[in-house]
């Protein structure tokens, strides 16, 4: 039989996603937060925002507090209960961390139906949510 210098290795699987028939390994998969370089985070901000001692207000219906923060990559945008939504360069992905401490999420398909879920579609323009 030859011989090589070629040493045989086997290459690890990729891991599958739990099936339904493991439920708590399915559980655990599904109450695990998204990650990865494509997923938007959101988070709602009920107060008022100052950065660098400005207050953050909507230019399009002047609203000062009840804000959506959409985290994408490592930009930062502000949404407003009207819909408007600007690029935010003072507040950073890491300034977002920060802020998201609350371990509960809830996962949505797309970004839109996030903003309709949570009410920063237009629908609310002029109200404050408390």
């Amino acid at each position: 039989m030859p011989r090589t210098n070629e040493e045989t290795t086997t290459s690890a699987a990729p891991a599958a996603q739990p099936t339904a028939g493991v439920p708590l390994l399915q559980l655990e998969y599904e109450t695990q937060p998204p990650s990865g370089p494509d997923v938007i985070r959101g988070l709602q901000c009920p107060h008022e925002l100052d950065l660098r001692g400005m207050p953050v207000y909507c230019s399009n219906c002047r609203a000062q507090r009840d804000w959506l923060l959409i985290n994408h990559r490592q930009h930062v945008w502000i949404r407003c209960r009207c819909g408007h939504q600007w690029l935010e360069p003072e507040i950073t992905r890491k300034d977002f961390d920060v802020m998201s401490t609350d371990p509960n999420w809830t996962a949505y398909p797309t970004l839109q139906q996030g903003q309709v879920a949570l009410g920063f579609d237009g629908t609310f323009a002029g109200i404050y949510l408390e």
